[in-house]
């Protein structure tokens, strides 16, 4: 791989990360909406941009060629159906914890994420860890655990978001559908759902749709938002190594932790320095266990002992 396609690449997931990262100050425009609604709006206005795109892109043939594919292949059609339930819950509580004034809570949920997606290959696929990756979790661990005894409960909104969007990505190497066709399928799963309670929202007089032009807009936008970094990340993913993309994730909780902390000012305690200070060690050591250096300082370590023995 030439070294101008690399940096191509990590400036293109980098951008895609740093969007992710600033994402939670568009949903707070959205605040005065039910967190249901802009979700069922996020996924319908997902699917009509991804359509859009899909013709755009000259990929249509590819669309139709999957869905004829999930047609005939229940377990394929299985995985697509539980991705796309995977990912509007985990869409569904990273925008109710913003709008609701825990940015924070969601920024340790995508720390621990990639830990989670680790461990789901442990368990589902019978993958090994070494030690420096079992350390990773026990550290980990007691950082989320330091957070449980300050506050009296789990931090189940971090949870729920790290193990959803893991087992989303689990469900995802099932699929094996490039990045646009795949996310305009599992938003069209949705799609009849959120249009449906959309509708009924409508009939209730209860949405917030037309309350402004303002508000239509965002919500439109709200699909925009949600393909665009998506996008970026494919572009990005196809031309850097996988250990690159492993240490450029970290963008995006970081910035999302600046972004509650210094924008909207939530409560950051020395019960959350201490938990998160944890966290960085676990996925600092899990970090450099995958990569090259880590190898090579493994490496040289165990020729040192083979000449001391």
């Amino acid at each position: 791989m030439k070294m101008d396609e690399q940096k191509e690449g990590a400036i293109y997931a980098a951008v895609s990360y740093m969007m992710w990262g600033v994402v939670p100050i568009y949903w707070k425009f959205l605040q005065g909406v039910g967190a249901v609604e802009i979700l069922a709006q996020r996924v319908l206005w997902s699917f009509v941009f991804m359509m859009v795109l899909l013709i755009f892109m000259k990929k249509w043939r590819a669309f139709v060629a999957y869905i004829k594919k999930i047609m005939g292949n229940p377990k394929l059609f299985a995985a697509l159906l539980t991705a796309s339930l995977l990912v509007t819950a985990n869409w569904g509580i990273f925008i109710w914890a913003v709008n609701s004034g825990r940015i924070l809570d969601t920024s340790l949920g995508y720390y621990i994420n990639p830990l989670v997606s680790v461990l789901l290959g442990v368990i589902v696929l019978k993958e090994k860890l070494n030690k420096a990756q079992v350390m990773s979790f026990i550290l980990a661990g007691i950082g989320v655990l330091i957070l449980g005894i300050h506050f009296g409960t789990i931090p189940w909104v971090s949870l729920i978001l790290a193990i959803t969007f893991g087992l989303y990505g689990l469900a995802k190497k099932m699929i094996k559908a490039e990045s646009a066709v795949g996310l305009t399928l599992e938003t069209m799963m949705i799609t009849p759902l959120a249009l449906g309670y959309w509708i009924y929202l409508l009939f209730q007089s209860e949405s917030q749709f037309t309350a402004s032009s303002g508000t239509s807009l965002l919500l439109i936008g709200g699909g925009i938002v949600t393909a665009i970094p998506l996008l970026y990340f494919a572009k990005g993913a196809e031309k850097v190594p996988l250990s690159m993309l492993g240490i450029l994730q970290y963008i995006a909780p970081t910035l999302t932790l600046i972004i509650g902390v210094f924008v909207y000012h939530e409560s950051f305690t020395k019960a959350h320095l201490l938990a998160f200070i944890f966290i960085w060690s676990a996925l600092a050591v899990y970090t450099l266990s995958v990569t090259k250096w880590g190898k090579m300082g493994a490496h040289r370590l165990k020729k040192k002992r083979n000449i001391g023995a």
